[in-house]
């Protein structure tokens, strides 16, 4: 596994929930007794943040490296002040390293000791993100990861885990899909998945946005 050693001092807990996380979930309770928060609206709120509003601005960086070979270039060379370009950047995303997809090599992203995640570019961190089996199974067994998520890499194709911490966290670049020459960064950015972006999945194929 690639990675730096976390940090023991950052500002998360290393237990299944951090202190943060239960006092959220308090609250949330507290709220809910009252009549003050809906729990499906909130459900909903959440999964909107998780899945669609975060990431699409990683989908936008992904969409300029695609279209563009300078940007590309530059943001594998120093990630934070290629995507800060598109305005994106902020706490938890104060030093991101891109990593490249290829056709010879898959990387995936996992934070082992806690939950470390590039909010700006992702939004918040999905559920089994950061739960114990994925973080353990991540490094055990990445291609049992990639099959429970519903797909399977070649067997010559290297797949690297890298471990996400409170100094560096990684997007992972996925490949760009065939049959997509001439699309604008637009178009583009409407095949690229959270997923993808963590190592999880990959990008829609043309058909799925047709």
């Amino acid at each position: 596994m690639t990675g730096h050693h976390h940090n023991h001092d950052h500002d998360h807990d290393h237990s299944e929930l951090s202190e943060t996380e239960l006092r959220v979930r308090a609250l949330e309770t507290v709220l809910t007794e009252k009549g003050y928060v809906d729990p499906a609206a909130l459900d909903l709120l959440i999964e909107t943040y998780e899945t669609k509003v975060g990431p699409r601005n990683g989908a936008r960086v992904v969409a300029r490296a695609w279209a563009d070979p300078a940007y590309r270039a530059r943001l594998i060379t120093d990630a934070t002040p290629a995507i800060l370009e598109l305005g994106y950047a902020g706490r938890q995303g104060e030093h991101i390293v891109a990593v490249e997809n290829t056709p010879v090599l898959h990387n995936m992203v996992v934070c082992t000791l806690c939950s470390c995640y590039p909010w700006p570019v992702l939004g918040l961190p999905p559920v089994w993100y950061k739960s114990a089996p994925y973080r353990s199974k991540a490094v055990k067994d990445p291609r049992g990861v990639l099959r429970d998520f519903g797909f399977e890499l070649p067997a010559g194709t290297e797949i690297r885990v890298w471990d996400s911490t409170a100094e560096i966290r990684y997007l992972v670049l996925p490949m760009r899909p065939a049959g997509t020459e001439g699309w604008s960064e637009e178009r583009l950015a409407d095949l690229v998945t959270r997923d993808s972006m963590i190592g999880t999945g990959l990008p829609k194929q043309p058909h799925e946005v047709a």
